[in-house]
């Protein structure tokens, strides 16, 4: 466990790698088509679109314009909309999401691919949310996201179930984030401002907990949304069992993800009641860690321990156990090849249970080309195996065919 690095400087670590690799990643990623331009295009105020009926999952509740910046003030040749969709839950219940469609204005003709996209853990407060910084230039993954626009590709980032609508952001849920994200593909076809259509080929990419979400959304396409056409999956840093990952940070320099955690799953599963297993310490970081961003909740939460916060350990308990093993990653075939990517010395999500859902997936037959990163932590990896990433779903687009490497 790498404790030399507070948590704060991580984050700032972070937003200044995101930033960093920016020049590289534009002139890797310009798109047969033509990249476009650096023109700003803020998009225009106007009022949200009315409330409409939404029957269906993917179907848009409201939509708005809104605006995409990797960093603040930086232009992008796009248009965004903040839209609010049709989801369900983990418990199989409507819900709703919010969102942001990312489409750019490089006068393409014809279809073009989209991704949609999981962030990895921004905390639990709505201000978080990705659609509330991107007009801002905030988002700490704008730069990442910027990789793909500049390929031409439109971009759906959930915000995921509660983080920017009302309730508490379920938070490493499997399967709400899962379905969250193949909701949002749904709602950027459905959203007639972004110029898609049915046939539009449709990439699935994340990391962290945007590793889980992508990999439950690779694993539910086929029975949840199977009229998406997904040409693959991207996805790294996969937390794919939450109760070794729990295990693996308790008292260390991650141990604030594991608070969070249990907001989450409290938030999707309330009978799990998390405050009856709280003491006075853990219910005063709970409530600021509900108020918090990853950067100050990290710190808050790190190096303590589930003993130091509790009456009674919860992840001790069947119910507990049960809920955290549904959101276990590996237990279906995804039906569309999948790149999968794990640095050797992540500090926060252990190597072995990256492995161990290569492994699983495998097992099954799924089509997965696994990469070790071999130099770098949890943060690093994303910011260096982005642009492959990026490139292996360009060839899926491309319809070249994906060699796995199990």
């Amino acid at each position: 466990m790498h404790t030399r690095t507070s948590a704060a400087a991580w984050a700032v670590v972070a937003a200044l790698g995101l930033s960093a690799i920016t020049p590289l990643t534009a002139a890797q990623a310009a798109a047969p088509t033509g990249a476009p331009t650096t023109t700003a295009t803020a998009a225009a105020p106007a009022a949200p679109a009315a409330p409409t009926t939404a029957d269906s999952p993917g179907d848009i509740v409201s939509s708005e314009p809104s605006s995409f910046h990797p960093l603040p003030h930086q232009p992008t040749d796009t248009k965004a909309w903040k839209i609010h969709y049709r989801s369900t839950t983990a418990k199989g219940e409507p819900n709703t999401v919010s969102g942001t469609v990312i489409v750019p204005q490089d006068g393409r003709k014809g279809p073009r691919p989209l991704i949609t996209y999981a962030v990895g853990t921004v905390g639990i407060a709505d201000r978080c949310a990705p659609s509330a910084g991107f007009p801002k230039g905030t988002t700490l993954e704008g730069n990442l996201i910027q990789q793909l626009t500049l390929r031409g590709w439109a971009v759906a980032v959930t915000d995921y179930e509660g983080l920017g609508t009302p309730g508490d952001h379920t938070y490493t849920v499997g399967r709400a984030e899962g379905q969250a994200m193949l909701d949002a593909a749904r709602a950027a076809i459905r959203l007639p401002e972004a110029g898609l259509g049915k046939d539009t080929p449709v990439g699935i990419m994340g990391y962290s907990q945007g590793g889980q979400a992508s990999s439950w959304a690779a694993e539910l396409h086929g029975t949840y949304a199977p009229e998406l056409d997904v040409k693959g999956t991207a996805t790294g840093g996969v937390p794919g069992d939450l109760l070794k990952v729990a295990k693996f940070n308790d008292g260390l320099y991650g141990s604030g993800l594991i608070f969070m955690a249990a907001i989450g799953q409290d938030a999707a599963f309330p009978e799990l009641r998390l405050d009856s297993y709280l003491n006075d310490k853990g219910r005063k970081l709970i409530g600021a860690l509900r108020d918090s961003c990853v950067a100050d909740g990290s710190v808050l939460g790190s190096f303590k321990t589930i003993a130091s916060m509790t009456t009674k350990n919860p992840l001790e308990q069947p119910d507990w156990k049960q809920r955290l093993t549904e959101s276990r990653v590996g237990g279906a075939r995804p039906d569309a090849p999948v790149y999968q990517y794990h640095a050797f010395a992540d500090e926060l999500i252990p190597y072995a249970v990256g492995t161990k859902l290569r492994a699983d997936w495998c097992a099954r037959g799924a089509n997965v080309e696994w990469h070790t990163v071999p130099v770098g932590d949890h943060v690093s990896a994303v910011m260096t195996q982005s642009p492959y990433a990026a490139q292996w779903l360009a060839e899926r687009f491309a319809g070249k065919e994906a060699r796995g490497n199990c």
